[in-house]
């Protein structure tokens, strides 16, 4: 039996598409408080999970700088209190961190071995996280991800097409670079990798996930209008026009070659994947 955790998340909803057919329970947040010990060390224990495929986080990159605690009851001991369930009945964990436990300062891609530095309250409770269910975890993979999107809930491209749609104009930063990710494509290749780790039993490794090739916000948003046919212009703006509560890295791009060689995987560009995602939208 498979758990899903998070289950109306953007991701959640991808995984049910991609565990269709399957034996899976499926818990939101509301039906699952993964910062109470005992209630994931119970469902765990007496739905006889295999496989915790964990997509429950608190994501509010922003609102976390006010609400550490908060970010820290989810994403560190929420995921503790999954590893620790899960080491108690030898289930399996997948788990998703973030680009955000770095710094953005390097120039190249980030591989799993460089040194995590990350400047918000959400990336040092990401990584928290991380550090728990490796520790603690009979058996884990993490993967670090980022700027995830989906037709699903609330994210960048939804947000694109509905201020496409109504104004002429808008500026986006151009300064951050990073990699959009699609719900769909993490969400297939979480599962191919949760069925890898239940055959091959016990493993502890991080890797890094995300689309191919790298874009700045403000690409991702023209690619979005371009292939959208909105006619709404771009225009480039640097962070600073852009105040935020939370650091953003200036560069995020993860390298996939540990994951792709691991276990296998073709990873699709991100222009192909907002296609089909856009596609999917409007039939």
């Amino acid at each position: 039996m498979i758990l899903v955790t998070g289950a109306a998340g953007q991701l959640g909803q991808a995984l049910q598409h991609a565990l269709a057919g399957r034996a899976v329970v499926y818990k939101t947040s509301a039906e699952l408080d993964i910062t109470d010990a005992e209630a994931c060390r119970r469902l765990v224990a007496e739905q006889g999970i295999s496989l915790i495929l964990n997509a429950a986080a608190y994501t509010k990159v922003d609102k976390a700088e006010s609400e550490h605690d908060l970010a820290f009851a989810v994403n560190r001991e929420g995921a503790l209190n999954l590893a620790r369930a899960a080491q108690e009945t030898g289930a399996k964990v997948v788990h998703i961190s973030t680009d955000y436990v770095f710094d953005g300062s390097l120039e190249r891609p980030y591989v799993e071995t460089d040194l995590p530095n990350p400047q918000t309250v959400y990336g040092r409770s990401k990584l928290a996280g991380e550090d728990a269910v490796l520790e603690h975890a009979p058996a884990a993979v993490v993967l670090r991800t980022g700027w995830v999107y989906s037709a699903y809930g609330n994210n960048f491209m939804k947000t694109m097409l509905r201020l496409g749609a109504e104004r002429e104009s808008l500026g986006v930063v151009d300064d951050q670079t990073g990699t959009p990710t699609l719900a769909d494509s993490l969400a297939r290749d979480m599962v191919r990798i949760g069925d890898e780790l239940v055959a091959r039993g016990e493993m502890r490794e991080l890797f890094h996930y995300a689309g191919e090739g790298e874009t700045t916000w403000c690409g991702f948003a023209r690619a979005i209008m371009r292939q959208a046919g909105l006619a709404c212009e771009v225009t480039a703006i640097t962070t600073t026009d852009y105040p935020t509560d939370a650091v953003r890295p200036v560069y995020s791009v993860l390298d996939k070659t540990k994951v792709k060689s691991h276990f296998g995987l073709q990873i699709n560009d991100w222009r192909d994947d907002l296609t089909s995602c856009l596609t999917a939208l409007t039939t």
